[in-house]
């Protein structure tokens, strides 16, 4: 048998990845409807679609690096 073994990293990479996009999702949403949380200042900036693609930008990092087949090269 071979030993086959998935980092926790890549799974690490896969739940960010998962995370921003449905943050970046809903900023989309809140950005096109125009409806944002009463009280919240500075929402010209759309933080959450910054930190979304952040989000998803880093979890892709991850899947490439710590994908499955790499491991034991």
């Amino acid at each position: 048998m071979h030993n086959s073994r998935i980092s926790i990293w890549f799974f690490i990479g896969l739940l960010l990845t998962v995370y921003g996009i449905l943050i970046v999702l809903s900023g989309v949403a809140e950005w096109v409807s125009g409806q944002y949380p009463p009280g919240v200042q500075l929402t010209r900036l759309h933080a959450p679609v910054w930190w979304g693609a952040l989000l998803s930008l880093l979890g892709l990092f991850y899947l490439i690096r710590f994908r499955p087949g790499k491991l034991g090269k």
